[in-house]
């Protein structure tokens, strides 16, 4: 048996069908029932003035749900802005909930700033409630009797919300502790008054406001750890003392050149007057030859001449032997 087909009843239940498809896509309504039902004012147009303006409807209509629950006044206009400028709606809305739970101002505008800024403003805010402990990396300082001090400190920081957008972070505080730590070590005269009262350091860093134009608040510095390093003094002594010699050591071998090269010339010197002495030596039979052929010199004078030459070489042999005996 066969059952009649309504063709035109067919294509009405499609379109229905369709037709709600269409709706509930375009409009959310389960998300406007949820809000109705939590006493959240939300018109079905919003709604789908959301999808025109490609907003998730869900992700302003929970967060406002959220901060209706919490007392927190906040408007569906404000959430939609901020979402469409970048932010963060759901955590805004955690981080206004926990500030108001904690007694902590914070308005909405400062909060969107703040997570507009790149900041999370719900871990902000929990830094606030919960202060949070910075631990500084070894810091190497040395005092005044050249001592090497190694130490590391701990900051207890809590987030300042008034000056969390434009304000310095955790790399600025950590700079500033390290150079606070290294300059009130080398101020002390010996590094033993460090090892006794290590909270000298704290006491002295702690005083220079270091955090100032920071996004934290600065509420303890402990020194965690101080060691002692190297003798640094004594290495630096050491170093001047090897540069000392180095130098003195130039000095002495350009001395020694120079001695050299005096004695090279006073060498040149002695040599040259060799040279003439030889060289008058040579001429001395040539005038004497001269004066046999002149008549000026005779045999006899020549005899006593070599006679006094022999006696004079006799003398002198005799004082050098008379010298090497003394010597000996």
């Amino acid at each position: 048996m066969e059952i009649p087909v309504d063709i035109p009843l067919l294509f009405l239940a499609g379109a229905i069908v369709l037709f709600f498809l269409v709706l509930f896509t375009v409009i959310p309504v389960g998300l406007w029932v949820s809000a109705v039902a939590a006493g959240v004012k939300v018109s079905l147009l919003s709604l789908v003035a959301m999808r025109l303006r490609r907003v998730p409807p869900h992700r302003i209509i929970l967060p406002l749900i959220k901060a209706d629950k919490a007392g927190i006044d906040v408007t569906q206009d404000q959430l939609e802005a901020h979402f469409l400028a970048g932010g963060n709606v759901d955590r805004v809305v955690d981080a206004l909930i926990a500030a108001d739970k904690a007694r902590i101002a914070l308005p909405f505008d400062r909060a969107a700033a703040i997570d507009l800024a790149g900041r999370d403003v719900l871990d902000a805010v929990k830094v606030s409630v919960n202060p949070r402990v910075i631990q500084t990396p070894n810091v190497s300082a040395v005092a005044k009797d050249g001592i090497e001090l190694i130490s590391t400190a701990r900051v207890t920081v809590r987030a300042n919300l008034e000056r969390l957008v434009g304000g310095a972070g955790e790399e600025t505080i950590i700079a500033r502790v390290g150079e606070g730590i290294v300059s009130s070590i080398g101020s002390t005269d010996t590094h033993k008054k460090v090892l006794e009262n290590p909270d000298l350091i704290s006491k002295t860093v702690l005083a220079k406001g270091l955090d100032a134009g920071t996004a934290f608040e600065i509420l303890s510095i402990d020194i965690a750890d101080v060691n002692v390093g190297r003798n640094i003094g004594a290495e630096l002594q050491t170093d001047q003392a090897e540069a000392d010699k180095r130098v003195a050591q130039a000095k002495a071998e350009e001395r020694r050149a120079m001695a050299v090269a005096v004695e090279q010339e006073n060498r040149a010197r002695v040599e040259e007057m060799r040279a003439k002495v030889v060289e008058a030596e040579a001429e001395v039979p040539l005038a004497i030859a001269s004066a046999f052929r002149s008549g000026n010199l005779g045999v006899m004078d020549y005899y006593n001449l070599r006679n006094i030459e022999s006696d004079t070489d006799m003398r002198a042999n005799i004082a050098r032997a008379t010298e090497g005996d003394e010597r000996k």
